[in-house]
């Protein structure tokens, strides 16, 4: 069983920064794919961002070249660096864990076997 436990939520300020945080829990966490989604009001969760056990990267064509996900094996955590943020990122954030195995390149939810609670993101304008 993997857990997920999500910090780091806020109201930053258009243009400016905040990571969110993942703290796991599990024996198998190294070898799992981690991905963060968000899902603002009346809309499909979506994905963000992954990383995978090796330390390949993919991102959402709407955050490239502003959001960077890391992942510390050694502290079982996984962050979402946000940075030049605008008031169309907010929505909840939430962290989620893929098992060997599953498709999670199609980057859809359902290939992610456990999830955070989410946390709030509001970017103020």
């Amino acid at each position: 069983q993997v857990q997920l436990v999500e910090s780091g939520g806020g109201l930053p300020q258009a243009g400016g920064s905040l990571t969110v945080s993942c703290a796991a829990s599990g024996r198998a966490f190294t070898s799992y794919v981690m991905a963060w989604f968000r899902q603002a009001p009346g809309k499909e969760r979506e994905f963000v961002a992954a990383i995978t056990w090796g330390g390949g990267c993919y991102y959402a064509d709407s955050v490239k070249g502003r959001f960077t996900i890391s992942r510390d094996n050694a502290k079982n955590t996984v962050s979402l660096q946000m940075a030049n943020l605008k008031p169309e990122d907010t929505a909840v954030y939430y962290c989620a864990a893929g098992r060997p195995g599953s498709m999670w390149y199609n980057q859809q939810p359902a290939s992610f076997d456990y999830w955070g609670q989410g946390t709030q993101v509001t970017v103020s304008s």
